[in-house]
C-alpha cells in the first residue's frame, strides 16, 4: 500500500507544480532546457517542472516618471526638465530575449534622448513648442525600442525648471518687449491722426464757412468747462479784411 502511495503523492505535488494561471493581461514567455519555445496564456495551462521555466511579462501600459534632466539649451542655457513615459510590451518575446530588465533599459534610454533632444533647441522653444518636443521624442524613442518589442505610446514634458536669475531676465525681456509695442503702437496712433489732421485741414481750406464752424465748436467747448479763460469772438471776415488792408498798404508803401 505504502509502495504505490509515496508514487501518488509525488505525481499530485509534481500535477500542482506543472498547473499555471495567467490573467489576460500577462503572458509567459516559456523555455524549454534554455532554448526559447514559445509564449503562452492568458488562462490555465501546464509546465513540466524543472524542464521548463517561464518569464511573466506585463502587456498594459507601463507610466514610467523620467527622473529631472540638466540640459543646456542651444542658446547656452542651464534648466532642469522632467518627464513622463508612457510604453507597452507588443512583443513579449523581445522583451525577454533581446534586453536585460527592459523597463530599466527604457529608463535610461528615455533620460539620454531627453537631453540630446532638447540640448538642439533654444529655451523659447523648449517653453512654446512642447508638443513637437514631445513628439520628436516619442518617435526616437519608439523607433530604438522597436527591436525590444515595446510600443512607446506617448511622451509628456512636465516641467522646464530654471533658475532665478533666468526667470528676471525673461521678465526684463519681456517687460521691453510689452514697452516696445506700447510705444510702437503710440507712434502709429501719431501717425494716423496726422494723417486724419492734415486730411481735414485741406478740406478747411477749401471753405472758409468750415474753419469758422470749427471755431465756433471749439468755443462751445470751452463754455461748457469751468474755465476762468475769456475769449472774445472774432468774426473770420474781419481778419480777411484786415489781411487786405495790410496788402493794400503793402503795395501802396512800394508806389
Amino acid at each position: 500500500m505504502f509502495a504505490y502511495l509515496i508514487p501518488i503523492v509525488v505525481l499530485v505535488l509534481l500535477l500542482f507544480a506543472s498547473i499555471r494561471i495567467l490573467p489576460e493581461y500577462r503572458r509567459g514567455v516559456v523555455f524549454f532546457l534554455g532554448r526559447f519555445q514559445n509564449v503562452k496564456g492568458p488562462g490555465l495551462f501546464f509546465l513540466i517542472p524543472v524542464v521548463q521555466k517561464m518569464e511573466v511579462v506585463d502587456l498594459r501600459v507601463i507610466t514610467m516618471d523620467v527622473p529631472e534632466q540638466d540640459v543646456i539649451s542651444q542658446d547656452n542655457v542651464t534648466v532642469r526638465v522632467n518627464a513622463v513615459l508612457y510604453f507597452r510590451v507588443v512583443d513579449p518575446q523581445k522583451a525577454i530575449i533581446q534586453v536585460e530588465h527592459f523597463v530599466n533599459a527604457t529608463s535610461q534610454l528615455a533620460q539620454t534622448t531627453l537631453r540630446s533632444v532638447l540640448g538642439k533647441h533654444d529655451l523659447d522653444e523648449m517653453l512654446s513648442e512642447r508638443d513637437k518636443l514631445n513628439d520628436d521624442i516619442q518617435e526616437i524613442i519608439d523607433a530604438q525600442t522597436e527591436a525590444w518589442g515595446i510600443k512607446v505610446a506617448n511622451v509628456e514634458i512636465k516641467h522646464v525648471d530654471l533658475d532665478e536669475s533666468m526667470i528676471r531676465a525673461i521678465a526684463r525681456q519681456a517687460e521691453a518687449e510689452r514697452e516696445r509695442r506700447a510705444k510702437v503702437i503710440h507712434a502709429e496712433g501719431e501717425q494716423q491722426a496726422a494723417e486724419k489732421l492734415v486730411e481735414a485741414a485741406d478740406i478747411m481750406s477749401r471753405n472758409s464757412a468750415a474753419l469758422q464752424l470749427r471755431y465756433l465748436q471749439t468755443m462751445s467747448d470751452m463754455s461748457n468747462k469751468n474755465a476762468s479763460t475769456i475769449v472774445f469772438p472774432l468774426p473770420m471776415d474781419i481778419m480777411e479784411a484786415f489781411k487786405a488792408m495790410n496788402g493794400f498798404k503793402g503795395s501802396t508803401g512800394s508806389d
